[in-house]
């Protein structure tokens, strides 16, 4: 399938603890391409830990670093890109996303959960309720995330590889040339004799 892409990028979205980065490795493997972590690149651009970036500039300033690497990683092809879960927030972001095929990792919120209950690194989820918090961002993104390529429905609980297979095959289909269709007679113009 890689040679089908001419190196055009793939970039995975969707919800924090969805598997971005674990499925993204894997994905990058399979394809021989590139991968990178948005959240790992802001961090190492920024000097700091994304819990810091947050306590000194706040999540516009997090975000601000973050829609720079995103512009930077897009000139490129021949990469997997797994992106943070606020990525789709930012319409500029857009304009960088479609130089990819998007693809949305859709895991229930549940599995969400039980994945990142305890990860301290989650600046987001620094609330009395976090599971709510977090059924609330997806919420407000998933318009958003609705508008990737591909839409991989993931119950949670599926090994790396083989979201990593589904996202090949998802990407498969919509790359495959669209069989073309007979016109109707309607679409014809009337002929008069």
């Amino acid at each position: 399938m890689a040679s089908r892409l001419q190196g055009t990028s793939i970039v995975l979205i969707g919800m924090m603890g969805c598997g971005k980065t674990t499925v993204g490795k894997y994905l990058a493997e399979a394809l021989n391409y590139r991968f990178f972590d948005t959240d790992a690149v802001v961090e190492s651009v920024a000097h700091k830990t994304i819990p810091e970036i947050f306590a000194t500039d706040g999540e516009p300033g997090f975000r601000t670093v973050e829609t720079q690497v995103l512009a930077e990683l897009s000139a490129y092809t021949r990469l997997v890109i797994a992106t943070g879960g606020g990525i789709v927030l930012a319409r500029k972001n857009w304009s960088y996303l479609h130089h990819s095929v998007v693809v949305w990792l859709d895991v229930p919120v549940e599995h969400l959960y039980q994945r990142i209950k305890g990860d301290s690194n989650r600046p987001l989820l620094r609330s009395p309720n976090p599971q709510q918090t977090l059924h609330d961002l997806l919420e407000e993104r998933r318009s958003l995330y609705a508008q990737a390529d591909v839409r991989v429905v993931l119950q949670g609980d599926e090994p790396p590889e083989w979201v990593c297979d589904r996202v090949v095959q998802e990407i498969a289909q919509i790359l495959n040339p669209v069989a073309t269709e007979q016109p109707s007679a309607a679409s014809h113009a009337p002929e008069f004799n």
